[in-house]
């Protein structure tokens, strides 16, 4: 019972894309541009006014996202491509229902 005398540590978390131990640059970057243009979609998406933003800026994530996840590498880039995604299309679908693509 050795292991029980020692105290515990407790590590503080920390988002890890690269879970596999390579380097993925180019697949990092994709997943966090989708996560960000479906949150900004999704936020804009409950604004009539930014009813335009929010539709190209979903219509931007929703693709983009797919393109990212066809190329992650790990599987936390893909969870956070899938958020990206879900919010973009919520943000593209409420962009169109509030006056679509042009202002």
């Amino acid at each position: 019972m050795s292991q029980m005398s020692r105290p515990v540590r407790s590590q503080r978390f920390r988002l890890r894309l690269n879970s596999d131990g390579r380097r993925h640059p180019l697949e990092n970057v994709l997943s966090v541009v989708t996560l960000i243009f479906g949150l900004v979609a999704f936020a804009c998406g409950f604004n009539p006014g930014a009813h335009a933003f929010a539709a190209w800026l979903g219509a931007l994530g929703f693709v983009g996202g797919f393109y990212s996840q066809y190329v992650s590498a790990t599987t936390a880039e893909r969870s956070l491509n899938i958020v990206g995604i879900v919010a973009s299309f919520v943000g593209l679908a409420f962009g169109v229902y509030h006056g679509g693509f042009y202002p």
